[in-house]
């Protein structure tokens, strides 16, 4: 009688989710046709409030009218254009670049600038919280399935233990998420708090395992690289079983962070058995698109949820004056550096990551990339897109498996022309890795006129690949004291840092 009533307790969250779905799916299918407006209503309401800060003073907030007023008073800034604004926070000082002061401090490594505190305000959380849930509940929709809300979902995140910094509570954005799961969802939730707590990644997986192998998973949420790494120690454990017959209901992956693509061959492999995807826009300054069909790439660009869009040619992103545009101008098919206003009280602020609409009607997006992750050593101006492609290509082409790659320029080679070092750990390796290369060759050049104009001209030659140990980015990832969490490999480096030191796994 006791597992009886304990089914059907759990089964009752799977029929209560289906109306709330519903109602859900409704509201976002209303927002499709109401993008443009609410942009421009979303703009009113934070230069109403922003006029009222240090920021606002500064730059004249309150005298602006209209978007184009916007341009002229607010220039766009990356994070070290910020950085004086967010001491003034930790300064104790109230009314900085938002009303009162941040809730929360998201913490982020940086590229040049070190730890980046992001500011997270009492209007900004519900944006966090509300877009994973309605990422879920649509996907919950158009599926016609709740039973996974039944079962356990893992969600591979930071630790939920803040610090703080001038006052304010600090740590992951995936950790100060943590504390706002819904209460009906907590006996759902794994890992336990206590192993959430972990620092230490691997000694953390080591006890998720042990929590999770016996368990009834649903849904596993995580960033493609560590879910993979989950899987690798799930098996070790349970003697080479496949993640589908291990977690027999397990019903749907939700992932972000990265590309999917090149993680996609030994994700399926390790799994054994199709399985949902859901992909979605998380970071540290906002939640900006999630996955609304599960048979559609495109993610649906979140225009209703306290966020106002900007869009910059990426070609023009390094110019003193570049090409701003509003969503309503966007075009498909065209690589834009995106760009947000927010009620976390970020202005005119250059992201970091590459988009490109799939469509305008709605309005959806791909990740591209990131802008400072490419190579032009030598004016090519490759990107991660294009990486990506020719390798899942070439791979697919070649039957290998990829566990994780990295691109660097050699500029200065001991001998013959410079070219672009591949860096790879395989699972499975291509039969001829001379052919394996040419291919990854040919499709990068069918990608990127520059890249086929230099080697056409001789200025480069064709690239050449470095087989890497299976562990070999595990390995760097824990050297740096970057290993699990949100943690990222840069697939593209303008120079040899990471080339330098990765070749210490070589075969």
């Amino acid at each position: 009688m006791h597992f009886i009533g304990k089914l059907r307790k759990m089964k009752i969250k799977s029929f209560l989710a289906r109306p709330y779905a519903a109602i859900i799916h409704a509201k976002i299918r209303k927002s499709m046709n109401t993008a443009v407006a609410d942009q421009k209503n979303i703009l009113q309401q934070l230069l109403k409030t922003g006029s009222r800060t240090l920021f606002g003073h500064e730059h004249h907030l309150k005298e602006v009218k209209t978007y184009q007023e916007y341009v002229e008073a607010v220039p766009v800034r990356d994070y070290e254009g910020f950085q004086n604004y967010i001491q003034e926070i930790k300064n104790g000082q109230q009314n900085v670049l938002w009303k009162g002061r941040p809730m929360y401090f998201a913490k982020t490594s940086g590229t040049t600038s070190g730890v980046k505190y992001i500011p997270i305000t009492k209007d900004s959380i519900p944006n966090h919280i509300n877009t994973a849930r309605n990422a879920l509940l649509c996907y919950m929709y158009e599926k016609g399935d709740a039973s996974f809300a039944d079962g356990k979902m893992i969600f591979l995140s930071g630790s939920p233990v803040l610090e703080r910094v001038g006052g304010i509570p600090t740590g992951r954005l995936s950790g100060i998420v943590n504390h706002f799961v819904p209460r009906y969802l907590r006996s759902n939730q794994l890992p336990s708090y206590e192993t959430n707590c972990i620092e230490d990644w691997e000694e953390k997986l080591a006890r998720i395992v042990e929590e999770t192998i016996n368990e009834n998973m649903t849904l596993i949420s995580g960033i493609p690289p560590w879910m993979q790494m989950y899987f690798d120690w799930l098996m070790d454990k349970s003697g080479g079983e496949r993640i589908g017959n291990l977690f027999p209901n397990l019903q749907v992956l939700v992932h972000g962070g990265v590309n999917y693509e090149p993680y996609r061959a030994r994700l399926l492999e390790s799994i054994g058995r199709p399985i949902d995807m859901l992909e979605t826009f998380p970071a540290s300054e906002g939640f900006f698109a999630f996955q609304d069909l599960p048979d559609n790439n495109g993610l649906l660009l979140n225009t209703d949820s306290g966020i106002y869009y900007e869009f910059i040619p990426v070609a023009e992103i390094f110019q003193d004056n570049p090409t701003r545009i509003p969503l309503e101008e966007v075009k498909t098919d065209v690589n834009y550096a995106m760009i947000i206003s927010s009620n976390a009280g970020l202005w005119a602020y250059n992201l970091g990551d590459t988009v490109r609409f799939l469509s305008t009607n709605p309005y959806r997006i791909t990740v591209t990339g990131r802008i400072k992750h490419f190579i032009s050593a030598f004016g090519e101006h490759v990107i991660s897109e294009e990486v990506e492609f020719a390798i899942k290509e070439a791979s697919r082409r070649h039957q290998a498996v990829i566990i994780e790659f990295t691109v660097a320029p050699q500029i200065h080679p001991t001998e013959g022309l410079p070219y672009h070092e591949w860096f790879i750990s395989f699972e499975q390796q291509p039969a001829n890795m001379d052919a394996f290369a040419l291919e990854i060759d040919n499709l990068l050049r069918e990608k990127n006129i520059y890249y086929n104009d230099l080697l056409k001209g001789s200025i480069l030659q064709p690239l050449k690949i470095v087989t890497l140990q299976k562990d070999a980015f595990r390995e760097y990832m824990k050297s740096e004291g970057k290993l699990g969490g949100q943690n990222k490999v840069p697939r593209l480096c303008n120079d040899r840092k990471i080339a330098d030191k990765i070749t210490t796994w070589k075969l």
